[in-house]
């Protein structure tokens, strides 16, 4: 009897030490961002012809609201002091910042990102993205997309 015993209780405990350690876990990781290229358009900034070059995150909706939530306790982004939990870049393929986002407040907003060049200028061929959640200081890069269809 002593023996069904001791059994039984180390099955129950190491079913509990089990259990314990699956619903202590971390959430699983977030994916690494899907870039797609939607379009171009030309525009005038200050009398000056530019091509604006969009983007679309295709797996926005993997990503948590309060991903982009406003976190004044964090540094400012100039003189937004209330800028978005993460920040957004745009690289081209050899890792020239093009263009930044610090304030996007939802996912369905990296849906309307973008980066601009004189009319004059070729643009890179391809491109990618790194988010940076700066309340965990993990970056998430994207796959190179390309500037043109």
């Amino acid at each position: 009897m002593k023996l069904f015993t001791r059994n039984s209780i180390l099955i129950v405990m190491t079913l509990g030490i089990v259990l314990a350690a699956s619903s202590s876990s971390a959430a699983p990781p977030l994916p690494n961002p899907i870039l797609i290229f939607t379009g171009q358009e030309q525009h005038t900034v200050s009398g000056k012809e530019m091509i604006r070059y969009t983007f679309d995150v295709f797996n926005k909706d993997a990503y948590p609201a309060d991903f982009f939530a406003a976190s004044p306790d964090l540094p400012a982004c100039g003189t937004n002091t209330k800028a978005a939990r993460t920040w957004v870049d745009i690289y081209n393929q050899n890792g020239k910042r093009l263009n930044g986002f610090c304030a996007l407040g939802k996912p369905a907003d990296l849906s309307k990102i973008w980066f601009a060049m004189d009319l004059e200028t070729l643009p890179p061929s391809w491109v990618y993205i790194e988010l940076t959640d700066r309340q965990t200081n993990t970056k998430y890069k994207s796959n190179l997309a390309e500037t043109t269809y």
